[in-house]
């Protein structure tokens, strides 16, 4: 088990890069159109990215950077996961990942061209090259609280905590509403009831119109689960506006939101996060502490990578 990094409720805060974005598209092939929604994980003392890349085709693949200072990262030319079968041939997306014992857990949408999409599973130890076990709630739809939800299996967003809580594992899914899952073995996982989400959108808030997972959700100092996630609110026109926000949980009942953040830790500011494939988007996806600091790397409008960084030591109250 790995000591808990310095982090405490609410985490941040967070002050967005200035040189962002970090990564744009680039050539001609699978990533020439839009790059963003990274997973991030630390291995041998550098950040690594997992990161969503696409052409016009808009048929998605997960790339690989590396960097030895958080901000500047080499990528490979290839991508490390792509679509191969029947439930992800038209696009891998959205990845999280978490490292237990040397494998790296990774979930990720998988996109079968249909009106559906479902939360899919891939394991690997070096993080090229992966092995994937397919969609792991086939029959869960995290939409169904919402009047108008579509009809069918959809799940998305998986971010597991990588420590055991009484021997099982934990994870939290979902996009529309924020549900859970146990596990013993990391692969098989169980959810709670359809019917019993955590977290549904709150009305008149930034989380009016859809919550989602964020990255996997981490013990801090106070000994709580801090959870990291996406929210939407839908404008007149039919255009949504995606922030970040944070809910906070006790490790004995982690199903039971003790507090959440009235606001946005992460919004739309910059040109590119308000100008894109999804205009008005900050979608983080990945966290790491790295060189004592929390980065926080994030999709802006569905088409480049920006991060965010907290120093330890600098507060809400005061910089450090």
């Amino acid at each position: 088990m790995h000591p808990a990094p310095p982090a405490q409720f609410p985490l941040g805060p967070f002050r967005p890069y200035e040189k962002n974005p970090i990564l744009r598209p680039r050539g001609t092939g699978w990533e020439s159109g839009h790059v963003y929604n990274p997973a991030a994980v630390v291995k041998d003392g550098q950040v690594v990215l997992l990161y969503r890349a696409h052409a016009d085709d808009i048929v998605s693949h997960v790339g690989l950077a590396t960097s030895d200072d958080g901000y500047t990262f080499d990528r490979r030319p290839n991508p490390v996961l792509s679509p191969s079968e029947a439930y992800d041939v038209h696009g891998c997306e959205d990845p999280r990942v978490t490292e237990v014992d040397g494998t790296y857990y990774l979930t990720y949408t998988g996109w079968d061209g249909d009106a559906g999409v479902q939360l899919c599973l891939a394991t690997s130890t070096d993080l090229v090259t992966w092995e994937k076990h397919g969609p792991i709630f086939p029959d869960f739809n995290t939409f169904r609280p919402a009047a108008d939800a579509p009809t069918g299996p959809w799940s998305k967003a998986g971010a597991i905590l990588g420590t055991p809580i009484d021997g099982r594992y934990l994870m939290y899914f979902g996009e529309g509403s924020i549900y859970h899952a146990w596990s013993d073995d990391l692969i098989h996982w169980t959810p709670g009831s359809n019917d019993e989400p955590i977290m549904t959108p709150q009305p008149d808030t930034y989380t009016s119109f859809l919550v989602e997972v964020g990255p996997p959700p981490i013990i801090t100092d106070n000994g709580l689960i801090l959870m990291l996630h996406n929210a939407a609110v839908k404008n007149g026109d039919g255009s949504v506006r995606y922030s970040c926000g944070q809910i906070l949980f006790d490790p004995a009942r982690p199903t039971e939101i003790l507090a959440r953040m009235d606001r946005p830790w992460l919004e739309p500011e910059t040109f590119e996060d308000t100008h894109g494939l999804v205009s008005n988007v900050t979608f983080v996806e990945g966290l790491v502490f790295f060189k004592d600091a929390w980065f926080a790397y994030y999709g802006q409008s569905d088409s480049t990578l920006g991060v965010a960084v907290h120093r330890v030591g600098d507060t809400y109250a005061r910089p450090a």
